[in-house]
């Protein structure tokens, strides 16, 4: 839901004041107020980053809530989790964004999302850095990786490959 009369730039958007609840992104421009995620989001996201953090040990951070600018002027987003490289992550101050996508976006789907959100979103990505953009669906307990122009789906006792792993995540124990 935008909350701003006009397009905003990054440094007009820096400006504003932050909401009472949930969190302030800029898309095209246009300010977007995104609601606190849920408990079980929550729990979702929180696996995923426990799972990723030892096989990307020594050669990437993992976040959470990871803030990024995946293009210059008019985007701020945040990545459910991220993995950027040691490398970028030491070349973006403690007061900026960084400049990009990560080179992972792991997403959970929310009722909100819409197909055509999620794919803009991975489409901007993929075109900014990401190596392998997840959907992580709950519902379903199915995840989505996309490496380039190839996408691949999980079922629950699949097991993920990576580019930028060093092993496997079964599907399963993301949404335990």
């Amino acid at each position: 839901m935008s909350v701003h009369a006009g397009l905003l730039t990054v440094a007009e958007f820096l400006k504003l004041p932050a909401p009472e609840e949930g969190r302030l992104e800029l898309h095209h421009g246009e300010v977007v107020v995104m609601p606190p995620p849920k408990k079980g989001h929550q729990k979702i996201q929180d696996r995923a980053l426990v799972l990723l953090k030892p096989l990307v040990a020594g050669k990437y951070v993992v976040r959470g809530e990871m803030a990024f600018r995946p293009a210059p002027e008019h985007e701020v987003w945040q990545a459910d989790v991220g993995c950027v490289s040691l490398e970028r992550d030491d070349a973006t101050a403690d007061d900026e964004y960084l400049m990009g996508s990560p080179e992972l976006v792991v997403e959970v789907l929310s009722p909100s999302n819409t197909v055509d959100e999620i794919n803009e979103r991975m489409s901007i990505c993929l075109d900014n850095g990401c190596l392998s953009f997840w959907v992580l669906d709950p519902k379903r307990k199915r995840v989505s990786v996309t490496e380039g122009n190839i996408t691949r789906h999980y079922a629950e006792t699949g097991e993920i490959a990576c580019s930028i792993l060093a092993g496997e995540i079964r599907v399963r124990d993301i949404f335990e």
